[in-house]
């Protein structure tokens, strides 16, 4: 569960952090200004923690990676550059999370979201040509409602993206649909079935190529209103168990 999804959700009990254990969620995302008592109060629950930030610069890999790695994270995503970099400095970028990563020994992985390096379907794949080693957390709906996945066919684009699927170890559970990026769901929509797609062929990427120490980690994200995610007022916290169910589904499809 990401930390930045609380934020306005209505949450079963006093302790949003007690709830989230109760409910069998094995840990929290928080974000680079989650306070030291948060995430003490992790640990004390037995909740393990990812991290969450924005690399703009080169510089700022290192410095990232340094204070989640400090922190005893497990892993943390990472938004990259702004989208308006050419090649050079999208490369230079992707270098330096590459080298922070390993210096540091944390898994960090770029998110294919709006505003970043990997705003688009197309630039993503060559950037996995060039650097096949990069891992990514796959926040869908950045791409399907953005890159409207269903023109031009969804099939054509999903088998497009495959080398960008088969390299995801982090996923954000949020289902949008071809004009809105944050919906509330049955779980029966056309559009949830090409989110089932996308989670199953990224389970089944890392079960035919996780080596020892990988892992793949599933963080509901459905964020507030107020910063115009939530579309009409609904139970996200009922919502965000219904795509953790969808997401076992997945991977037992995918096993």
């Amino acid at each position: 569960m990401s930390e930045l999804a609380l934020d306005d959700m209505k949450v079963p009990g006093e302790s949003a952090l007690e709830a989230i254990r109760a409910a069998g969620y094995d840990g929290i995302q928080v974000g680079e200004s989650a306070k030291p008592e948060r995430i003490e109060a992790c640990r004390r629950l037995e909740l393990k923690v990812a991290g969450s930030g924005r690399v703009n610069l080169p510089s700022e890999a290192d410095w990232i990676a340094s204070r989640m790695a400090d922190a005893g994270f497990v892993a943390g995503t990472l938004h990259v550059g702004w989208g308006m970099e050419d090649d050079d400095a999208a490369r230079a970028l992707i270098e330096a999370v590459l080298a922070a990563s390993e210096k540091h020994r944390l898994p960090l992985y770029i998110e294919t979201h709006r505003a970043t390096i990997l705003q688009d379907l197309w630039r993503t794949v060559q950037f996995v040509r060039w650097y096949p080693e990069l891992r990514f957390n796959g926040d869908f709906s950045h791409w399907y409602t953005g890159q409207e996945l269903v023109y031009g066919g969804f099939e054509n684009k999903s088998r497009f993206i495959e080398p960008v699927l088969k390299r995801v170890r982090f996923l954000h559970g949020r289902i949008g649909n071809p004009g809105c990026m944050q919906v509330e769901i049955r779980g029966d929509e056309p559009f949830v079935a090409h989110f089932r797609e996308l989670w199953t062929a990224s389970m089944s990427g890392f079960l035919k190529s996780a080596v020892a120490g990988d892992q793949l980690i599933f963080s509901p994200e459905l964020l507030a209103a107020k910063i115009y995610y939530e579309q009409q007022p609904n139970d996200r916290w009922q919502q965000s168990l219904l795509l953790c169910r969808i997401a076992r589904e997945c991977f037992e499809k995918a096993s």
